[in-house]
């Protein structure tokens, strides 16, 4: 099938808008991807150094609260520590706004796509106080800066970053033979999630040619990867265990433990053929259904390992793969996806969006809780659910059809007209039985909701 503009802006991008024009051709997609990422200047969020201020901030807090010699100063310390976690739940609400806003606004709709897509690839989240509004900065730092690079720079910048320590638990692994052990005199535990996470989710794969024995051995490499609130990532290396350390037939470091030989493991991983292979079945699915073109993913495969596992030509080869065009629906919408392409088909502005945290959290992030998906808090290491089954249920399609029949007449008021938002949001295919709807409807906004819950809205 030959590129369509309509398909590639709904399919690889993030929804038809009346005031953003649909890309023309693969190459200016990928040009776009190349260049400045305009959408995050013009709707900025910070990084995890944001909330690891506040973390320790709190800490500190309740360091005051526990040695407070009076109960003014402890009741002092109490409201202190509150308000620093009612200011970062306000300001993190600010930074989910910032997100949509980047989405509905965009031309350059695949970045984003392909953020969400590897920030799902690398799940990490905050499991308790501050961290865990740590999702946004994680992905600040960790993956949007790394989208149209190098596949092994995303894997350290991900294994490294303190919100993938705390969340995989690697902060209290310790090499069996590390100095800090030999000091104490007991063993302090080594933990092996993040290894095991690396080798099944983020390079070689859940069928991938490793065991046991590698799991542990890249666990014992892994070892000296810390966080420490004062300072963010730190390696340290009386925690690790000492080397040269085997992994999967090479060996890796000197005596003297060292970030050096984690990232050299790293980025012999990100180079192995199972990886490749892993990432490009990944992305084909996500991108074109759950059944992809066996070709597409052997030339997105081979780019990878043609190009040292730059990302640009895995994209050029799935863009340029005459399957990527082919017609038919395509998966079910996430509900961000869903949310945003609908907020985008309306020509949703800035003074639209609401920006106090309680409206945002009940026009938006709250409705998509009820759609199966909390912003920010994936159900477990692997991710969101590719499977369509898993969105399309009976309560979560009821949540979806609420929300496009009351919050888009919340946010606007004045509609448009349902028989012109029809060819809008579906662009040149709309099924005649939505454009029947969008013309019987009684008001504007049934049929705004009607054209949104429509099986052809939801689906990519």
């Amino acid at each position: 099938m030959p590129f369509d503009p309509a398909r590639a802006a709904i399919r690889f991008g993030c929804g038809l808008s009346p005031s953003v024009a649909a890309p023309e051709t693969p190459d200016a997609m990928l040009a776009l991807l190349a260049g400045p990422d305009k959408a995050a200047a013009a709707f900025p969020t910070p990084g995890f150094e944001a909330v690891r201020k506040v973390h320790v901030a709190v800490v500190d807090a309740r360091r005051r609260i526990r040695d407070a010699e009076t109960q003014e100063a402890r009741d002092a310390a109490a409201q202190e520590r509150a308000a620093l976690v009612r200011d970062l739940r306000s300001e993190a609400a600010g930074w989910f706004r910032q997100t949509v806003l980047r989405r509905v606004t965009t031309e350059d709709g695949l970045r984003e796509r392909l953020v969400a897509f590897w920030a799902d690839h690398f799940t990490a989240r905050g499991k308790g106080g501050p961290p865990r509004f740590g999702q946004a900065g994680y992905v600040e730092d960790a993956i949007r800066p790394h989208v149209a690079g190098r596949f092994a720079d995303m894997l350290k910048a991900a294994a490294t970053h303190p919100l993938m320590l705390l969340y995989l638990d690697q902060t209290r692994s310790v090499g069996p033979n590390s100095a800090v052990v030999t000091t104490r005199g007991r063993e302090l535990g080594l933990n092996e999630n993040l290894a095991r996470e690396m080798l099944e989710l983020h390079t070689l794969g859940v069928d991938g040619p490793y065991g046991q024995v590698d799991v542990r051995q890249l666990a014992q490499v892994l070892t000296g990867l810390g966080y420490r609130r004062e300072k963010g990532f730190v390696f340290r290396a009386r925690y690790a265990e000492p080397g040269p350390l085997a992994f999967m037939g090479r060996d890796y470091g000197s005596e003297e433990p060292s970030l050096n030989r984690v990232m050299d493991a790293l980025e012999d991983l990100a180079a192995h053929p199972a990886t490749a292979t892993h990432l490009a079945r990944k992305l084909a699915v996500h991108f074109c259904g759950d059944t992809p073109d066996a070709g597409m993913i052997a030339a997105m495969a081979e780019a990878y390992r043609a190009q040292n596992g730059q990302l640009m030509p895995v994209y050029a080869a799935m863009l340029e793969h005459p399957a990527a065009w082919s017609e038919g629906a395509g998966n079910v919408k996430q509900p961000m996806d869903f949310v945003t392409s609908g907020l985008r088909a309306l020509d949703i502005t800035p003074r639209h969006l609401p920006a106090k945290p309680r409206a945002i959290m009940r026009h938006i992030m709250n409705p998509m809780t009820l759609m199966g998906q909390t912003w920010g808090a994936p159900p477990g290491p692997d991710g969101w659910p590719e499977a369509d089954a898993a969105w399309i249920t009976p309560q979560r399609m009821a949540a979806r059809l609420q929300w496009g029949m009351s919050v888009p007449f919340r946010m606007m008021r004045l509609l448009p007209d349902p028989r012109e938002f029809v060819e809008t949001a579906l662009g040149p295919e709309v099924p005649e039985a939505v454009r029947f709807a969008a013309r019987a409807a009684e008001t504007r906004a049934e049929g705004i909701g009607l054209i949104l819950a429509s099986p052809a809205f939801q689906r990519f």
